[in-house]
């Protein structure tokens, strides 16, 4: 079973509409849309495009959104691990400051427990179970940052989902 992510589950999303003086967050929101929409490989060519634009020493709250969501764009398991990892990365530089400029009501910590359990998911996809069991771990340590709404409830959801597919005895697919 794989952890699937919507636009409706995720916190960065759901506060599009509200941060329209950032124009990068507007244009990863618009990639972000057509990749729900269906189109895949608009989307990855628009997140590319964008990546470049940032660039690797961008801001880390362009990167991580764009990161977390171009992992949903990849076919190669290997290549969604990656991107997952530059979206944790880029978390791990975020302030509360800078996300509070985006919106007011999120914190950087309440990132870690979607985050961790994405890289959970991928290490999982790759056959790699101590791997995914550590970051599943540190998702279910990091659930306190979320509030009791549906995007919370989603993602504890999947990490208890995921929690049993990698329990004791159970093989990894």
């Amino acid at each position: 079973m794989a952890v699937r992510r919507t636009s409706v589950e995720d916190p960065v999303a759901e506060q599009q509409e509200q941060a329209a003086e950032d124009a990068m967050m507007t244009r990863i929101g618009q990639a972000v849309m057509l990749h729900h929409g269906g189109d895949r490989e608009e989307a990855q060519g628009r997140f590319l495009g964008l990546w470049s634009e940032i660039g690797e020493e961008g801001d880390p709250l362009h990167r991580c959104t764009l990161a977390h969501y171009m992992a949903d764009t990849q076919e190669d398991p290997s290549d969604e691990l990656a991107w997952d990892l530059r979206a944790l990365s880029a978390a791990d530089e975020l302030t509360d400051e800078r996300l509070h400029e985006h919106h007011d009501s999120i914190a950087v910590r309440g990132f870690y427990p979607s985050l961790h359990l994405n890289l959970a998911a991928d290490y999982a996809k790759l056959g790699r179970p101590e791997a995914a069991r550590n970051h599943i771990r540190r998702a279910r340590g990091a659930v306190g940052a979320l509030g009791d709404d549906g995007y919370g409830d989603g993602i504890r959801a999947a990490i208890g989902r995921l929690e049993m597919r990698l329990g004791e005895g159970s093989e990894v697919e």
